[in-house]
């Protein structure tokens, strides 16, 4: 008896830690409904919770009012309430996936380039494609930005390694010349052959349509599951390359199929909504707040935390500016900037 004595308290205290990490993730849970509902609820034509919960059950009165509502938010805002949620689960865990592989809190698909890069694949898809063909989307932007992060990595290494500042250095050069790419590419498309061509450039979820959401829905839901399955390998890779192969990891595999994972989601989000910026920095270091840096944790935590953000501030990007919608990219670009100048100071690197 003596001898179990003295791992009860251990057992116990990992017992407290579960369960306070299983009400945060139900309280992140509860917001991201809370933001969706917000959203439903919220814009140019007033409709009330009311109104809301009966479109989505199908209890609507009859009558050409309550008509309206249900059609305004079946078919306007919960498309795009929905792509919110995926587009900003996906960022958010693109972006722990790149500051764990990297072990570098600056790293974000946006600043990296990567996010660019996908535009610039899914735009060369969108205008060598006939048609509206969303399905090719995803793949070409993934291709997009697995070159884009490829040439930032090659341009960042030298035979001493990969410094943090170099590497960002790359990537914010990078991500300039694929933007000045992309807006080379929205100036000389034929009319009308991009639509709503701002939201390449900025961001906007007001192109979101079910059919959007369905083809962007398996790849998120792909992608997030292989970054749990690589929660412990993520781990391992914050201790170092060489702790991780003693500890039995296959560190080249694992960094392999994280890099390629977190490429895939940047990827195919930015094919569905443009260039959402800093959503990737932001909500990791959040979500390391809450539960911790265990990635079994940060993953759904993150994906969690990130739905909820971009929903909210594509709600305030459509009802800040009386005079119309701004794109959601400036809303999270304003509250990303200072706290990316912030991070910089903060881990010693003069921006």
């Amino acid at each position: 008896m003596a001898g179990k004595a003295p791992g009860r308290p251990v057992r116990e205290g990992a017992g407290k830690k579960m369960k306070r990490t299983g009400s945060v993730i139900a309280v992140l849970f509860t917001a991201a409904l809370g933001s969706v509902a917000l959203s439903l609820a919220t814009g140019p034509s007033a409709i009330s919770f009311r109104q809301v919960w009966e479109a989505l059950t199908g209890g609507s009165a009859v009558g050409s009012s309550a008509e309206t509502a249900e059609r305004i938010v079946l078919s306007l805002r919960l498309p795009r309430a929905l792509l919110g949620i995926l587009v900003g689960g996906a960022l958010s865990s693109s972006g722990v996936a790149f500051q764990a592989l990297l072990r570098n809190p600056l790293a974000d698909p946006y600043i990296l380039g990567v996010s660019a890069g996908a535009a610039v694949g899914a735009l060369t898809a969108a205008l060598l494609l006939p048609g509206d063909s969303v399905l090719p989307l995803p793949f070409c932007a993934f291709l997009g930005a697995t070159l884009a992060a490829s040439a930032v990595f090659l341009l960042a290494r030298r035979r001493s390694g990969i410094s943090r500042e170099r590497l960002i250095l790359m990537g914010v050069i990078v991500g300039a010349f694929l933007n000045a790419l992309i807006m080379l590419m929205v100036a000389l498309a034929p009319p009308g052959k991009i639509p709503g061509a701002v939201y390449w450039l900025m961001g906007d979820l007001g192109l979101g349509t079910t059919r959007r959401v369905f083809v962007l829905l398996p790849y998120v839901a792909a992608g997030s599951a292989v970054l749990f399955l690589l929660s412990r390998g993520l781990d391992l890779l914050l201790l170092g390359d060489d702790a991780a192969f003693q500890a039995g990891l296959p560190v080249e595999k694992v960094k392999a199929a994280t890099y390629v994972t977190a490429s895939l989601l940047a990827g195919c989000v930015v094919a569905v909504s443009g260039l959402i910026g800093f959503v990737g920095l932001i909500v990791p270091h959040g979500a390391r707040i809450l539960v911790g840096s265990g990635h079994r944790r940060l993953v759904p935590a993150a994906f969690l935390l990130g739905a909820t953000f971009l929903v909210i501030a594509d709600v305030v990007a459509r009802t800040v500016s009386p005079s119309g919608e701004l794109p959601v990219g400036a809303v999270t670009a304003l509250s990303g900037a200072p706290f990316f100048l912030y991070l910089l100071r903060r881990t010693g690197v003069k921006p």
